[in-house]
């Protein structure tokens, strides 16, 4: 189809400094075409308030900047009666970009949809599982769907090339053998991208779990289809295969609360009054803000020829809660040992015999 528009044939530099004019007039509107609409739709997001809004101008801002001046470009093209050859290898090359600036473009819808899910019904800092568990969902599941959009569009780019295209034909023929071949080889990476998505539907950690793992403690950060990143309690980061999940044994605190028993232990002399002490524990923790008022008791829970042992359990909402409050039980218990039954500390006792022999 011929366009309704189209410039005059013209030579030489002319040629070269229309075309040119028209190439930069035709961007300079796109761009301010663009900047002005996204200035009127922020706007509008604001005024409305809604997320969903606010989320979609923020994500599709920068593709807008690539794509609508390159749809501009494909729109007047036709019109600056370029030679053959240069005319297809320019609309060859704008095609090819114009479908990575679609795939960028739907890429920020996804993340703009994922952004308002998790604003909408994720963790807002709270221990909510199923908040917990959706956000983990969406992460894994948003990768995917990322991952799905990028080979799509390498296809698609791959595609416009003639000889790729009747190449196609060929390998399509012979798909089972090499699918059966690259299944073999690349065995351990589709075992790990399947335990991904296991762990996606199946959940045995979930993002910010508090989680023990190698003897590390930490919480779960990131989950990719291939590893798992834990946040260890002193900043370092250690980087586990997702398979580990699913294959070995580890620990999470939070599987369905994160509300968790703290102990302390003492060691004291058998003249210690355990009910005075443990009425000071309960002191202790009513004016502790760590304590969530749902457990507490001293036992005494092992006796030697020496000293008895002393635990003091206490509950807090959540595993640095917990070790908060042990630290502070363990810290001001020993100081009212210390001031009010120094005798009762642990001693060793040593009994001699004046009976002597001539």
């Amino acid at each position: 189809m011929q366009p309704s528009f189209s410039l005059p044939h013209l030579n030489g530099w002319e040629a070269v400094v229309t075309a040119g004019a028209v190439l930069l007039a035709t961007l300079l509107t796109a761009v301010v075409l663009n900047r002005l609409f996204f200035h009127l739709a922020a706007g509008l997001a604001r005024r409305t308030g809604h997320p969903l809004a606010l989320f979609l101008v923020d994500r599709l801002r920068l593709p807008s900047r690539l794509l609508v001046p390159l749809l501009a470009l494909i729109l007047v093209l036709p019109s600056l009666n370029l030679a053959a050859v240069a005319q297809a290898s320019a609309e060859h090359l704008l095609t090819l970009v114009f479908i990575a600036a679609l795939a960028w473009l739907a890429t920020g819808v996804i993340l703009a949809s994922r952004d308002y899910l998790l604003t909408r019904y994720g963790n807002n800092g709270s221990d909510d599982y199923k908040a917990r568990a959706l956000e983990t969902q969406l992460t894994v599941a948003v990768r995917i769907v990322v991952v799905l959009v990028v080979v799509v569009a390498l296809a698609a780019m791959l595609m416009t090339f003639a000889a790729i295209r009747s190449l196609g034909m060929s390998i399509l023929a012979s798909a089972g053998i090499v699918g059966i071949t690259v299944g073999f080889a690349a065995q351990r990476s589709i075992a790990t991208l399947f335990a991904g998505l296991q762990i996606a539907v199946t959940q045995p950690i979930r993002i910010n779990d508090v989680v023990l793992v190698e003897g590390e403690y930490g919480n779960i950060e990131e989950i990719t289809l291939t590893y798992v990143v834990v946040k260890i309690w002193d900043q370092r980061r250690l980087l586990v295969p997702v398979t580990y999940f699913l294959e070995k044994p580890f620990q999470n605190w939070t599987r369905r609360s994160s509300e968790l028993l703290g102990t302390v232990f003492f060691q004291a002399d058998f003249s210690l009054p355990v009910e005075r002490v443990r009425q000071q524990l309960h002191e202790i923790l009513l004016a502790s803000k760590k304590w969530d008022g749902r457990v507490w008791s001293l036992q005494v829970t092992n006796a030697t020829e020496r000293s008895i042992e002393l635990r003091a359990l206490m509950s807090a909402s959540d595993a640095p809660s917990v070790w908060d409050l042990r630290c502070e039980v363990r810290e001001k218990l020993l100081h009212f040992m210390l001031d009010t039954f120094p005798e009762s500390l642990p001693k060793a006792r040593a009994y001699l015999s004046s009976d002597r022999t001539d």
